[in-house]
């Protein structure tokens, strides 16, 4: 593996439209951090008239973009290289002060709303707040649910510690665990992937049993951190005044609990197709019934498609042809000469992909680009997604209500992964290669919609468990993962004594019901990219202005802009039976009956 000065130019992201180089850095932190200690001259002054308020707002909206262009950079360097002490010393910095700017301003939302609400809407009808309007309505929302402003301050004295069983939880999984070798190969989190799909059946075992060993020598340490994490959660919303953490997580985005719960019921209605998915695969690979180090084999082996960069760019480029000339000219030129993208591995790069844009620069993307795998040309589309978005959002919202949800932000991804799927199957030149794109599919929309699911399923149950006062023990995640199991998995699987054990190796988990979005994101890019692959220039445009939205709308409504109710369980119900088409043709292709 190369080392990070080793990577050509060309091939990593040019992220000078934030900051040209450490020293321009350390010279903008330092402008930063007194920027920052100006946070406490307004306390005691926002409701003594329109033009104090104002001054408030904009020292706020500027420190806050400042600091997102910092921070950005910081956060960027360090994700290419984490060995190198100045990115590390530079991103500590930035969050050591970013963490007292936010002791310091703890008072701005408490002593906002504590303003008359007649007269602070009044104010707002000045020309001169426009830009200030819809995050004021979205604050005031937030009225019922803020503190006094010496509990807040005491929130905020807890907000370092909050969070600490994830921490915890990470370091012991990313850095403690030990998971031993496998015919001389280490195995970790990144190779357990590979071992997991080998061919030889011996070997998915061994790394099976070997890796879940690693968390079985660790379960009560792991059942504590989470059952800590839970316990934060239930401490937050109640403190807050919500009637449980699954409402208090789902109102930022005005997402009513129904959404989170009909999700499931829906799901569950499908269980015969999933169950069906389970006895087929158990068919292509020749197994009676299937165990659970078989279930990530793909449906179709031995397939293999290359894909250069450049080539994997040109596939995109007619991929997103549907969506028009200035989305594709933009993203096209954002994956090549206008370098948002971080292309391939190096030491102390981070692993995986991500898209981080924000206000200033560009929407750059991480990736670790592999010529040889067809899932790094699903993920650098997908990351193009996300980094779309940000571009119309940007292009069209004012910073303070530019930035939108993670519930829309993972339909913008996952349709653009349908469109290539689409482009892939009609363009295959054999019915293998058909199968092969089919089957990758298949294994994806379970990944996303069906075990998202149960993974908000599991969060859910513990949660309501929880907070019926029944003590969140090993035993009972382990029972109430292992009741899952059975049902999402069906008949055609055999667990091991140590297959309920993955309930604990979920980092998603310490992000309070964050899983769900994964599900109700892929549901409705099913049904926007079919509504724009079969109609024309209004459908596309809906979808485009559901991307220029921004944070301006609530998810639900800005998704309904582009033509889809996310308040029923329609979509999720279509994406089954998207999902029952795909499986009755892979079916046909492979001659299974």
């Amino acid at each position: 593996m190369m080392d990070r000065k080793d990577q050509r130019t060309e091939d990593t992201w040019d992220l000078s439209g934030l900051v040209r180089n450490g020293d321009e850095w350390d010279r903008s932190m330092k402008k930063l951090a007194r920027l920052f200690r100006k946070a406490s001259s307004f306390k005691g002054h926002l409701g003594d008239g329109p033009d104090l308020l104002y001054n408030a707002l904009d020292y706020y909206r500027t420190v806050s973009m400042e600091a997102e262009r910092i921070g950005n950079w910081a956060f960027l360097m360090y994700e290419t290289d984490s060995t190198d002490s100045c990115n590390m010393r530079r991103l500590g910095t930035y969050q050591a002060a970013a963490a007292e700017f936010s002791e310091r301003f703890s008072y701005f939302t408490p002593e906002l709303l504590s303003i008359d609400t007649k007269l602070l809407r009044t104010w707002l009808r000045e020309p001169r707040f426009a830009e200030y309007r819809i995050w004021m309505r979205k604050t005031l929302r937030e009225k019922d649910h803020v503190l006094s402003e010496k509990e807040e301050h005491l929130l905020s004295l807890f907000s370092p510690l909050s969070g600490s069983s994830e921490k915890a939880f990470m370091d012991l999984n990313n850095a403690d665990l030990d998971f031993g070798s496998i015919n001389g190969e280490k195995l970790t989190h990144s190779t357990y992937s590979i071992f997991i799909r080998n061919s030889d059946e011996s070997i998915r075992e061994k790394a099976y049993r070997q890796y879940y060993k690693g968390y079985s020598d660790h379960r009560h340490t792991l059942a504590d951190l989470y059952s800590a994490s839970v316990q934060e959660d239930i401490f937050l919303s109640r403190a807050r005044g919500f009637r449980s953490s699954l409402e208090a997580a789902l109102f930022p985005d005005r997402i009513p609990t129904s959404v989170y719960t009909s999700l499931i019921d829906a799901v569950h209605d499908a269980f015969p197709v999933l169950h069906e998915y389970y006895r087929v695969k158990a068919k292509v690979l020749g197994k009676e019934k299937l165990h659970h180090w078989d279930c990530y084999m793909p449906m179709v082996e031995g397939f293999r498609q290359h894909h250069s960069y450049d080539e994997a760019v040109a596939l995109i480029g007619e991929a997103i042809r549907p969506l028009g000339d200035e989305y594709r000219n933009t993203l096209l030129s954002g994956l090549t000469e206008r370098r948002w993208v971080d292309r391939y591995e190096n030491k102390g790069k981070r692993s995986g992909a991500f898209s981080a844009g924000g206000y200033t620069g560009e929407p750059y993307i991480l990736t670790n680009f592999e010529e040889d795998v067809l899932d790094s040309v699903f993920t650098l589309i997908h990351e193009g997604g996300h980094s779309m978005h940000t571009w119309y959002s940007v292009k069209n919202n004012p910073y303070m209500c530019y930035d939108y949800s993670i519930f829309e932000a993972e339909t913008a991804s996952t349709f653009n992964e349908n469109l290539l799927s689409r482009y892939l199957v009609e363009h295959a030149s054999s019915r293998d290669e058909e199968a092969y794109i089919i089957g990758k599919n298949l294994d994806d929309e379970v990944a996303t919609l069906f075990r998202q699911t149960m993974f908000a399923e599991f969060e859910l149950n513990i949660h309501r468990l929880a907070e019926k006062g029944q003590p969140v023990t090993l035993e009972t995640l382990r029972t109430e993962y292992r009741k899952l199991l059975e049902a999402y998995f069906g008949p055609m699987m055999e667990f091991e004594e140590e297959s309920d054990l993955e309930g604990l190796r979920v980092p998603h988990f310490y992000r309070a019901f964050y899983c769900y979005k994964y599900a109700t994101g892929i549901s409705a890019s099913i049904a926007l990219s079919e509504r724009v692959l079969s109609g024309g220039d209004r459908e596309r445009d809906d979808y485009i202005s559901f991307l220029s939205s921004g944070g301006s709308r609530y998810p639900i409504e800005s998704l309904k802009m582009a033509g889809v109710d996310m308040s029923t369980p329609e979509p999720v119900r279509a994406a089954t039976r998207h999902f029952s088409t795909l499986l009755d043709r892979f079916k046909e292709l492979r001659e299974i009956d």
